[in-house]
């Protein structure tokens, strides 16, 4: 299987583009229903992250035609524990953002239950906001048997607040879909308080002392005397008399005063030790600070180290991971760092784009395929039809810049681009895109006058069909612009302050000419593949 990053609605693709039982892991960090927006920042011509943003999703929902035909597809469904939850919870909460949210959730749900193999599992991250009313949908969804953990994680360490205490948790939803799920179990370091048990030998090394014996109520096993020692009456040695006199004779026993061993005596090296079961409080794994290599600018983005659990725990070298609500593409990156196939959908050229570049730039010759985006002409005109604002993103970042939020009068500006002026300066660019068939001269000059006011030295006009006469004849009125890129002193090359860009051009690999470009989001680091280290590769669990 081809790796494969899809734009579109993830339960139009779950529905129509993946198959049945086909996916091992699926990892989920749906929008929160937290009733705020979150934004993405792009790096200003200063370097400083705060030029500009756009909004990358939304957590606000609204009922309407969406969340009722949701209802209706789990009423015409087959699952009806879930059916009769669906309903509960609409008489109870009515036709309100919560209940939009989780019909949203319910629906997809289904379709992912559809396309995890018997063996998988799938983890729902989210926060407090809607946990209970999520927690009760997936136990419809996977039934209760097959919930296996609330995993809380600790995200931060302080939350300050004035009139509550701080939210400084989210919460994992682990579920499988039977009773036998692939289980690799992960080892942290122990904490300082538990160190504390350990004591030092004659030989340096740290050990512990650990039972010898077993809960023993009803049974014989175990009940009879060794080296002077009886376990209790309701306890009984759990090691044969062989293996005790074996680990006696190698001095791995710890004795009374009276030379008779301790029922506790067994000793435990650290050294031996590849550290404590992993709990379901993680503490250990902050958020990304603002200031790490590893942040992309992207709102709510998770630490890599999060998701390398998951997928270490849950799947296997060559297993297929799933993310439907993939944002910046974590859950992608740390399935491509630990050798797993993956599967990542997003509903924003926005994400889509960020993802390509990350993934490209953090594992040169990485192959993968994405689907959903125009790929010809025609497809391109489609998306200006259907969502002119996603088709002006996507456009943007085909140019190598970035959009802009679209709320205000825009003045003819759809986006930016950083490029490298004299002198190791970045500088800003404009973007102005044009889709439709009635592109006059005047937005041509209006995009100067634009260019003029707020100081721009470069623009760009992307439109679908040739410029014609007069739009040529007024980029023409600005200037070529002396642009110094290093090489030859004596031959700076001249860059047009004003140009076009044609779709049909884009698709043909022609590019505007301009300054060289910088891009407008933090780079991904190269990351190195660790698929022959991946930890506690255990195989399959039957439970």
């Amino acid at each position: 299987m081809t790796n494969q990053l899809y734009y579109g609605d993830n339960l139009d693709v779950l529905r129509t583009d993946i198959a049945d039982a086909s996916v091992d892991l699926i990892y989920l960090d749906p929008p929160f229903n937290s009733n705020a927006g979150y934004n993405m920042l792009f790096k200003s011509a200063a370097g400083d992250g705060a030029h500009a943003s756009i909004e990358a999703f939304e957590d606000t929902w609204t009922w309407g035609d969406a969340s009722r035909n949701a209802l209706l597809d789990i009423a015409s469904g087959s699952n009806r524990p879930l059916q009769v939850m669906m309903n509960a919870m609409h008489s109870a909460l009515g036709e309100n953002p919560l209940m939009a949210y989780l019909a949203m959730m319910a629906v997809r749900l289904v379709e992912l239950h559809r396309v995890l193999k018997e063996t998988g599992s799938l983890y729902l991250h989210c926060d407090p906001t809607a946990s209970h009313y999520l927690k009760l949908v997936l136990d419809a969804v996977f039934e209760i048997d097959n919930y296996r953990n609330e995993i809380v994680w600790k995200r931060q360490n302080s939350h300050n607040s004035a009139d509550r205490y701080g939210r400084i948790t989210d919460t994992i939803f682990f579920y499988t879909k039977s009773s036998s799920w692939t289980w690799n179990p992960i080892k942290t370091e122990y904490s300082a308080a538990q160190l504390k048990r350990y004591r030092t030998d004659e030989d340096g090394r740290m050990y512990r002392g650990d039972d010898l014996t077993a809960e023993r109520r009803n049974s014989r096993s175990g009940k009879f005397e060794w080296r002077g020692t009886m376990p209790g009456p309701t306890r009984g040695w759990a090691y044969t008399i062989d293996q005790l006199e074996s680990w006696w004779t190698e001095g791995r026993i710890l004795t009374r005063r009276d030379g008779a061993p301790r029922l506790d005596g067994l000793k435990v090296y650290l050294d031996d030790s590849s550290g404590q079961n992993l709990q379901s409080l993680w503490a250990d794994i902050p958020r990304i600070p603002n200031t790490s290599s590893e942040r992309l600018g992207y709102p709510t983005q998770k630490p890599r180290a999060l998701l390398e659990r998951i997928i270490a725990a849950s799947s296997n070298p060559g297993d297929v991971v799933l993310d439907p609500f993939c944002g910046c593409g974590t859950a992608v990156d740390a399935a491509e760092k630990l050798d797993r196939r993956w599967i990542g959908i997003d509903i924003t050229h926005l994400a889509i784009g960020l993802i390509e570049n990350r993934m490209r730039e953090s594992y040169p010759g990485i192959q993968f395929e994405t689907i959903g985006v125009p790929k010809d002409l025609a497809s391109a005109e489609r998306l200006a039809r259907d969502d002119p604002h996603q088709f002006q993103q996507w456009v943007c970042w085909q140019v190598g810049g970035f959009p802009r939020e679209k709320k205000g009068g825009d003045k003819g500006v759809d986006g930016w681009f950083n490029y490298l002026a004299d002198g190791g300066r970045i500088e800003t660019g404009v973007i102005s895109v044009k889709a439709g068939e009635n592109v006059t001269p005047n937005m041509v000059r209006d995009l100067g006058r634009v260019m003029a006011r707020d100081g721009h030295r470069f623009g760009l006009f992307v439109l679908k069909a040739m410029p014609t006469a007069g739009m040529l004849k007024e980029a023409s009125s600005h200037p070529l612009i002396p642009i110094s890129v290093g090489g030859d002193p004596d031959n700076i090359p001249r860059f047009p302050a004003l140009q076009f860009v044609t779709l049909a051009e884009l698709f043909q690999g022609l590019k505007p000419k301009l300054p060289p470009l910088v891009s407008p989001v933090k780079k991904a680091r190269r990351v190195e593949t660790r698929a022959s280290k991946q930890p506690g590769a255990q195989g399959k669990l039957s439970v």
